[in-house]
Parts: C-alpha cells; sequence; structure tokens
C-alpha cells in the first residue's frame, strides 16, 4: 500500500496557518523531497530567490544527488574528502547532538535507512541480516572533520535528513533579513521558520498538527515571532504491514522503527537546523531522558502519544 500525501497538506507534522495576506508575496517550490513554501511582505523577486537558495543547498547537501559533499563522502571508501565550509559546520553540529543525546541521533544512519521504502507500492520490512549489518555501521564517532575535510570510517554513510531541512530554512531566513524582510514565514515541509513578526505587529500563527486526526487537523496552535519550530511524526512517512505502522523514525542501534508510545515531538527555538535534529533526539529518547538536552539548548518540546495525551517540557 503507498503512502501518498495530497500536495497541498504540506508533507508534514506542523501545518502553517493564515500565512498569507493580499500585500504578501509567495513563493512554492520542492526540495529536499518535500513542498517548500515561503510567504514575505517582499518584492515577488526577493521570494523567488528562496527557492534558488533552497535549491543549491540540496546540490550539496543531499545524499542523492551525484556530486554533492554528501554523495562524494559516501562514495569515498574512507578517503578524506574536501568539502564546502558550510557542510563541514553542519556536520559539527551533527556530531555535536548526537554526542549529547549518546546517538539517539545519528547522521550516519544511511546504512539503515536505504535499506527502508516507505513509499512502495506493495511494503516490505528490510530483510533481517541486511539491517542488522547496516546498524553496526551507525556510529557518528566514525565522522572525523578536519577543518573541511571530512571522512567516513568503518563504512559510515551520511544521511542528512534529519537536520538539513531545518539548517536550509535557516539559510532562507538568512537570506531574507539580509535583505531588509522583516515579515515572513518559511515552511520547509513542516519546518517552519518566522521572520519578524506579521506587519501589524501581531505573532505569527503555527498549529502542530493532531497526530490522531486528519492530515489538516490541529493539536494545538502556537503565536511565534523570530522562531522555529519541528515536528517529527510517525504519520509523515511510514507504511502498513500486518497491523503495524512501520516509520521513518529509526533507532540507530537497530535500524528498525522506534515504537515508544510516542505520535510526534515538536521542539520550539530560535534555529531550525537545532530544532530539526532536537525533535529527532527527542523522539528516540522519550520526553524524561530528553529533559537534559533540552535544558542544554534551551529549547521547549511538545510530545504527543499514541494513546491522545501530551506532555511538554519545560512545563509552562
Amino acid at each position: 500500500m503507498k503512502r501518498t500525501f495530497p500536495f497541498l497538506l504540506l508533507l508534514s507534522a506542523a501545518l502553517l496557518l493564515g500565512c498569507t495576506r493580499e500585500t504578501a508575496h509567495s513563493a512554492t517550490g520542492f526540495a529536499c523531497d518535500t513542498v517548500v513554501t515561503v510567504t514575505a511582505y517582499a518584492p515577488q523577486e526577493t521570494v523567488d530567490g528562496t527557492l534558488r537558495i533552497c535549491s543549491d543547498y540540496e546540490a550539496v547537501l543531499s545524499r542523492t544527488v551525484p556530486g554533492s559533499d554528501i554523495w562524494n563522502l559516501n562514495h569515498a571508501n574512507g578517503v578524506p574528502v574536501e568539502v564546502q565550509p558550510e557542510t563541514a559546520a553542519l556536520l559539527h553540529l551533527a556530531v555535536e547532538i548526537g554526542a549529547y543525546s549518546d546517538g539517539a541521533f545519528d547522521v550516519t544512519i544511511a546504512p539503515a535507512s536505504a535499506l527502508w521504502d516507505f513509499t512502495a507500492d506493495e511494503p516490505a520490512l528490510p530483510d533481517p541480516d541486511a539491517l542488522r549489518d547496516a546498524a553496526l555501521c551507525v556510529d557518528y564517532r566514525n565522522i572525523e572533520i578536519d577543518g573541511t575535510t571530512v571522512t567516513l570510517k568503518n563504512g559510515a554513510e551520511i544521511d542528512l535528513g534529519g537536520i538539513a531541512k531545518g539548517y536550509i530554512a535557516d539559510r532562507v531566513a538568512e537570506y531574507l533579513r539580509a535583505q531588509g524582510v522583516q515579515s515572513a514565514c518559511i515552511n520547509m515541509g513542516g519546518n517552519i521558520v518566522t521572520v519578524g513578526t506579521k506587519p501589524d505587529g501581531s505573532a505569527w500563527t503555527v498549529g502542530i498538527r493532531d497526530p490522531n486526526g486528519a492530515p489538516d487537523s490541529s493539536e494545538e496552535v502556537l503565536k511565534l515571532s523570530d522562531a522555529a519550530v519541528v515536528t517529527s511524526g510517525t504519520y509523515e512517512r511510514f507504511f502498513m504491514l500486518d497491523g503495524v505502522r512501520y516509520h521513518h523514525i529509526l533507532d540507530p542501534e537497530t535500524g528498525m522503527p522506534i515504537h515508544n508510545g510516542l505520535a510526534s515531538v515538536t521542539v520550539i527555538g530560535t534555529e531550525s537546523a537545532l530544532c530539526d535534529a532536537l525533535s529527532t533526539a527527542c523522539f528516540v529518547l522519550g520526553e524524561e531522558q530528553s529533559r537534559p538536552i533540552l535544558d542544554r539548548y534551551g529549547v521547549r518540546a511538545i510530545f504527543l502519544y499514541e494513546d491522545g495525551s501530551r506532555t511538554e517540557y519545560p512545563n509552562p
């Protein structure tokens, strides 16, 4: 059974609410395997420029684009590779979060994630032996960074799917601010970044999807300005097999989807890349074990459970 998503539902856990006005300009495109929508109170050519930024960064950070930094690393067979400074900086952040989350977030998940096809017409589980062998290669400590030279050891391969969209959304916001834009909303597949407030001074309104409801339903609504919101949920990419939901948030130790009672985790902060990675880490860890890393980075998280309950940390 193939899981499909209507174009207008944004393919994500967080749904943008009320981000358009007659005086605003918008641009919509597709990058990093997701719909990108940018709405800003700026000239149309400025807004159109955000899509070029997304495409440019995808060409550097995607593991499926031949010649990208990540493609080159994954096909180097352990030979050191010179990468763009932005790639090295992003990998530094990924390794840092890997360390502080005790490996709950791990960008070397690629050998395991490559064995899963969540959009197949006839979904099937990976071969258990192949998945076990792939999981043995997953360890963020196998990434060695020296300036802009990166080496992958012990068969490691990188998949930046848990952090790249957030990083690109940050770069889009940076570009808009550099152009003098004071009011904008960026939605990169649910990685939402708000620039300033709306022109009337009111906050942007962002809804967190109800994981047990319809795709366009909201569990709660956040009022935000100059903020980033990222949600990781079991309903983003998944298939059902024999009554079991197999989703894309994998346990780095086993390569299997995490089943811990959580349906989604939303992280709210100021940097989308950080929130992106932490939403995955916190999903893997669960609320109690997530508290130290949430404290460390000064962000908050909302945990929604399969049984319809919710918790939040720090408590409001």
